[in-house]
């Protein structure tokens, strides 16, 4: 039986005319949920993990686990490195904003380049992540953090597996931009 939708176009915004294919709507489905499948897998990790802080440790609580490494739970209501923390409430939301609005982008992304998996890894990756702490600015009104890096009186801010996933797609999304360079110098 025919696809009811018919073919789409396909096109990354930075291809050429060779670059376009025709792909039809059914070919997205199972990879799209595969990178949705990926992107739920960290929001689960993410929630999991700040359950389990919150509730084996008071606030500011340290464990120490490595001579430069410490758990503890902390809250940030700002952005990352604490960016506008002292917004008064409204962060809250502006930030929560820019996850849904972020989650839109992607979701399409990740439906017009289901066959590009670097791209589509570090765009689930962002997703899970701005998806977890999003969860936590609606439940919480801030974001829990847990892990906590230092050397001597230099300490990194705290921050959690979302963040560690958001960091990881944005490294993946340059990584895929290099490549891509690379492949159009080379052609």
């Amino acid at each position: 039986m025919p696809d009811p939708v018919p073919d789409q176009k396909t096109r990354r915004p930075d291809a050429g005319p060779a670059d376009t294919q025709a792909v039809p709507h059914a070919s997205r489905v199972r990879p799209m949920a595969t990178w949705l499948a990926w992107a739920l897998i960290l929001v689960l990790l993410d929630q999991v993990t700040k359950i389990w802080v919150s509730g084996a440790l008071g606030y500011a609580q340290r464990i120490p686990v490595l001579p430069v490494f410490d758990l503890t739970l902390l809250y940030n209501t700002g952005a990352a490195f604490s960016f506008l923390a002292d917004g008064g409430g409204a962060q809250r939301w502006l930030f929560t904003g820019i996850a849904a609005a972020a989650a839109v982008l992607i979701l399409r992304w990740l439906y017009t380049h289901t066959t590009d998996r670097l791209l589509c890894a570090a765009l689930a990756s962002i997703l899970g992540g701005a998806l977890g702490n999003a969860i936590d600015r609606l439940q919480h009104g801030h974001v829990v953090d847990f892990l906590l890096f230092y050397w001597r009186d230099w300490y990194f801010p705290a921050f959690n597996l979302a963040d560690v996933a958001i960091t990881c797609g944005a490294v993946l999304l340059i990584l895929d931009e290099i490549l891509r360079a690379r492949r159009a110098r080379s052609s």
